[in-house]
């Protein structure tokens, strides 16, 4: 393939795409037989068990890149996990056990292995060499980078000027990460936009080590299901690629209308012609559905998107439920009296037994007349101008 449709190919999504020039050189020595296949790094930390579509977006461009004949190789966080990225965050992420690290990171290949062919991709754990470290490598490595720049960061640079606590460790995490790099040779990293400072930074320690620097690919940031924040086990607000089927398209149908665009662009990788524009623009419902359809057919097969788009619109009347329904997020089987209780609809059981008795609660749009137990993503209508989205999230 030409240098031109390459490029091409590259860039189509991404946010940020740099040195251009160093990876012509790259590429050019490869096509030359001058070295082998550009080494692509990819990293995620198991923090949960779930990978999400946030993920699918960094993915979907290796799989890209994959065919492009590039080398791919998966970083599975597990050491890095302990400490937990400190990107974007206003505080210290909680540290998670070893055991929990390991659980997670037990089901991401299975997981992976929808998006790309998992026999022509390198799987690494960085436990492998950032574990046998000796205090002397780490003082070589923390060397090599400053205070004052890693305080240049947005969230450390916030968390400094507002007194917030910033530990030693989370500051090791970039340094880390780029270690990672170091130690793989790669030429290439992909992530979120939100790794550019982290990325940029590896570009300095690799050169440091005397190595070529990486090229950065950055993806831009996809919005989670509460339509404020990037999507993020975290936050709580992520769809799954093992969410069971209709949990998958209930939480796309749930997403605010201004993000159908980007989930078009992003996860279904179509381009936003003004064809497209104005069909989400003037059926927002009927995008969303069809979206919701394309995307469980990716995770699942064609026959299974069809099934849970009928049950869908055979017990829910999306139409009647307004796009700024407040949003549970269920994490265990809970009864709906208890759901209602948190987040205040009713005031007590009795208000809740009242209403019952009242015809005046339905769920995904059928009348309920007991106190149910709900385990899956679910439509809640109580009285004519109360309205729930609760969506489930497995532990």
């Amino acid at each position: 393939m030409n240098l031109d449709n390459v490029l091409k190919i590259i860039k189509k999504n991404v946010s940020h795409f740099f040195p251009e020039e160093e990876f012509i050189k790259k590429y050019n020595d490869f096509l030359n037989n001058k070295r082998g296949p550009l080494r692509v790094k990819y990293g995620a930390d198991p923090s949960r068990p779930d990978l999400h579509l946030g993920h699918y977006v960094s993915l979907k461009k290796l799989k890209d890149l994959q065919n492009l004949g590039f080398e791919i190789i998966i970083v599975i966080g597990d050491f890095t996990a302990f400490i937990g990225d400190p990107t974007g965050r206003s505080k210290t992420r909680p540290k998670l056990s070893k055991e929990e690290v390991q659980e997670n990171a037990k089901t991401y290949l299975n997981q992976i292995s929808k998006v790309l062919d998992i026999e022509k991709i390198k799987i690494e754990f960085n436990s492998n060499w950032l574990s046998k470290l000796t205090p002397y490598d780490i003082i070589e490595l923390t060397s090599k980078y400053t205070i004052s720049r890693m305080l240049e960061r947005e969230d450390f640079k916030n968390r400094f000027n507002e007194n917030e606590s910033i530990y030693i460790h989370e500051i090791l995490y970039p340094l880390f990460q780029a270690y990672d790099s170091v130690f793989l040779k790669a030429d290439i990293e992909i992530g979120g936009e939100d790794q550019l400072f982290n990325f940029t930074l590896t570009r300095e320690i690799q050169k440091a080590y005397g190595q070529e620097p990486q090229v950065i690919i950055t993806m831009p940031i996809l919005i989670g299901t509460d339509g404020k924040l990037k999507m993020s086990k975290s936050y709580d607000n992520y769809i799954a690629f093992n969410d069971e089927a209709f949990d998958m398209f209930g939480k796309i149908m749930s997403i605010r209308d201004e993000l159908i665009e980007s989930y078009y662009k992003l996860v279904l990788y179509q381009e936003i012609d003004e064809e497209l524009k104005t069909f989400i623009s003037e059926n927002p419902r009927m995008a969303k559905e069809n979206l919701a359809y394309e995307i469980v057919k990716l995770f699942y097969n064609e026959e299974i998107a069809k099934k849970v788009r009928d049950e869908f619109n055979k017990v829910f009347k999306y139409k009647e439920f307004p796009e700024d329904a407040i949003i549970y997020e269920l994490r265990e089987p809970e009864t709906i009296c208890d759901i209602l209780l948190k987040v205040n609809f009713v005031s007590s059981k009795n208000e809740f037994r009242r209403l019952l008795n009242q015809k005046a609660i339905k769920i995904n749009n059928q009348v309920i007349n007991e106190n149910i137990l709900i385990n899956q993503t679910t439509f809640v209508k109580v009285g004519k101008h109360k309205f729930l989205k609760i969506l489930k999230h497995d532990n």
